[in-house]
């Protein structure tokens, strides 16, 4: 494409080498890198562009100044037969999670049931990828995270919470999960970030500022602003699931006590949390009466009657997967935000952009 603003169409495999590259050149193992890579990519892939290698540059960041490891190993510090702790040891949040969720699936199966607590490492990305980990595993998997505050609560002149994310995945058979993964705000702060690079408006349901009122200044975010709790107090109720799984079970940093891996310097841990569930739905019932009475509920779902222009009624999840399949075919259109940030990225460890 001429237009140097225009978004830009890059396959999934040279997306993921450039990734391997940069986090290698920073210290990180293969193996972290590859894993890493793949999530980020595969995130972008699905059409999340939030999450996926827009944060690559500041993950490149916190690395290459000491605050998240290249080298560390997260590792179990306790654990029963159905649960564990695990210290993240400040690695790269994408390594702990893949880890812990690992973990969980592994207890699972042997006792049913998981919970798997993740404290002390870095941002975690897209909670769904771990969700869906599962889900393809056979396992129901749920994932909360939490972060530095940025959400108000009904009532309040500022954050209380952080936009933490909470995310399941539901096994379908030889299909795709269902998989819902959502930040507990009106809308993820980097939507934000985003809208503003594009020059694109500030929705009015937002944002609250410091006297507690709604504001379409997105420029206002986040030292005069909040996010506001998605659907008021009951996405502030979920947010405080997302905290007390994520944080205060596994003795983890909670609110202001958790950095920001964006804007602290890179030399400081962020001391990101996260939790981890795996149900084995074969060690409850039958899988095949589980994917018959699902696919029952699947397909009931598909079949309501739609508003004028609406096709069918989908199930969490099937949009981004047509998203994966297209991406997989026709290469990750990424949107002039995203291809600045990979640049950035390129320019940390002295190599060139992939566009």
């Amino acid at each position: 494409m001429s237009n140097d603003t225009e978004a830009k169409s890059i396959s999934i495999e040279s997306l993921t080498n450039f990734c391997v590259e940069a986090l290698t050149r920073v210290g990180m193992s293969r193996t972290d890198a590859e894993t890493t890579a793949t999530i980020l990519v595969t995130t972008d892939a699905m059409g999340v562009f939030t999450h996926g290698t827009k944060a690559l540059s500041g993950y490149l960041n916190k690395l290459k100044g000491g605050g998240y490891r290249a080298t560390a190993t997260p590792r179990i510090e306790r654990e029963g037969a159905g649960w564990a702790i695990i210290d993240g040891e400040s690695a790269l949040g994408l390594v702990g999670s893949d880890f812990a969720m690992r973990t969980a699936m592994a207890k699972a199966r042997n006792v049913g049931i998981a919970y798997v607590g993740l404290r002390n490492t870095g941002h975690i990305g897209a909670a769904g990828y771990y969700a869906a980990t599962a889900a393809r595993a056979g396992f129901i998997g749920m994932v909360t995270g939490n972060d530095i505050p940025s959400v108000a609560a009904p009532g309040s002149r500022g954050a209380v919470l952080g936009s933490n994310p909470i995310a399941y995945g539901i096994p379908v058979g030889n299909g795709d999960p269902i998989l819902l993964d959502m930040a507990t705000a009106a809308v993820a702060g980097g939507k934000i970030y985003a809208a503003l690079q594009r020059g694109e408006p500030i929705q009015p349901t937002w944002l609250i500022d410091h006297e507690g009122k709604p504001t379409t200044d997105g420029s206002l975010y986040p030292d005069k602003a909040a996010l506001a709790p998605m659907a008021g107090h009951k996405g502030y109720g979920f947010g405080l699931w997302c905290e007390i799984l994520s944080a205060i079970l596994p003795g983890g940093h909670m609110t202001w006590q958790v950095g920001s891996w964006i804007f602290d310097d890179p030399a400081r841990p962020s001391y990101h949390n996260a939790s981890f569930i795996a149900i084995d739905v074969g060690a409850m019932v039958p899988l095949d009466q589980f994917e018959q009475r699902l696919q029952r509920l699947i397909d009931e779902i598909h079949a309501t009657p739609t508003a004028g222009g609406v096709e069918r009624v989908m199930l969490p999840g099937e949009r981004e997967w047509a998203q994966r399949r297209k991406s997989e075919t026709d290469g990750i259109i990424l949107p002039q935000d995203v291809i600045d940030k990979i640049r950035q990225a390129a320019a940390h460890v002295g190599m060139e952009a992939p566009l």
